[in-house]
């Protein structure tokens, strides 16, 4: 098959730091190559793959409202020339993006990672269209926009690959945060249970500079580093990654707010490390208690299941993660949802 695979300008794709769409969207590109399939990744500056890559707009998450409506047009205008090159367009993007082929032939994969909007949902499903699939990584989030049109679960993966099992960590070892350090995040509430608990934490994950949550930051996590029971080691990279995952015994997840996936999750189980996460959003999805991690409801119960984490199996851990989650099971799971290719 011929895939068009589209992602937001903004950070490039596969990126840096940061991005966790963006690195989806680069694992898929890879993938489907590997599985014999043409792709063409349409995505920011400084974007590639091993297919055919197209790039337009600029790469900052800043960027004005008029030139998202130029990068809106520049998607349009290479739709219009060219969907019917294509088999499949799968679009971790914009949803008006699929505006000028909604009713072509093409099959169309439109997937979400976030909560979605119910109305532009109804909106899109008022036009003429055809041949389209609405996907998110989750459950949850999946029934945040399931008011119109054809929806499935789907969820994220990672390439497994990149992530080396550690069987065993020493009694000593750290607990880990890693993510963005944003109130939502809950930090100032993984610092709670790692002082309660009497471990060590290490802190990773880019400061937001929105006003509030830089205020949250300076006030809320900074007093607590001291570089010895509290430390921050900053934005990781993906091999620092998988070093600071694996040497974890467990990562810390009290999130405030309802997570569609928790990508992060995955990683750390991939090290073997298990997941302590509060119970809302996908994580009832993602963690097997007692196998992968433990699910609890606040501060007190993460501090209890803490004491409890060298009972979890590290390799049965990261077993568990690999059945549900590898990369070559979710692109089937994708590309089983589009019809064969038009002749």
């Amino acid at each position: 098959m011929k895939i068009l695979l589209i992602m937001d300008p903004g950070i490039s794709v596969p990126p840096k730091f940061y991005g966790g769409h963006e690195r989806l969207v680069y694992l898929f590109a890879e993938e489907y190559t590997r599985m014999g399939h043409e792709v063409t990744l349409l995505a920011g500056p400084d974007s590639y793959c091993s297919g055919r890559t197209v790039t337009f707009g600029i790469n900052s998450l800043q960027r004005p409202k008029t030139q998202k409506w130029r990068e809106t047009f520049f998607a349009w205008k290479y739709l219009l020339k060219n969907h019917r090159a294509f088999d499949v367009v799968h679009n971790f993007g914009r949803l008006v993006y699929l505006l000028p082929v909604l009713n072509a032939k093409v099959a169309k994969i439109m997937t979400y990672g976030r909560r979605v909007s119910a109305r532009n949902i109804r909106y899109i499903n008022r036009l003429p269209s055809k041949n389209m699939v609405f996907t998110a990584c989750s459950n949850y989030c999946v029934s945040t926009g399931n008011v119109a049109g054809r929806w499935e679960t789907v969820y994220n993966t990672i390439n497994f690959n990149d992530y080396q099992l550690v069987q065993e960590v020493p009694g000593d070892a750290p607990l880990m945060f890693l993510g963005r350090l944003d109130k939502i995040k809950g930090v100032h509430l993984a610092i709670q249970a790692a002082k309660a608990s009497g471990q060590q934490l290490i802190i990773a994950g880019n400061v937001s500079h929105t006003a509030d949550n830089y205020q949250y930051y300076k006030t809320e996590i900074e007093p607590h580093i001291d570089g010895e029971r509290v430390k921050y080691v900053g934005e990781l990279n993906d091999t620092d990654k998988n070093t600071y995952l694996g040497k974890a015994k467990a990562l810390l997840f009290p999130i405030q707010w309802d997570e569609p996936f928790g990508m992060v999750m995955i990683e750390a189980m991939a090290c073997g490390t298990p997941v302590i996460a509060f119970n809302r959003g996908s994580v009832p999805e993602v963690i097997t208690d007692n196998v992968n991690g433990f699910i609890v409801n606040d501060v007190q119960e993460m501090t209890a299941a803490i004491s409890k984490i060298s009972g979890i199996d590290r390799n049965k851990c990261r077993a568990s993660a690999y059945d549900r989650f590898n990369l070559p099971l979710i692109a089937k799971n994708y590309l089983n949802l589009v019809n064969e290719p038009k002749t």
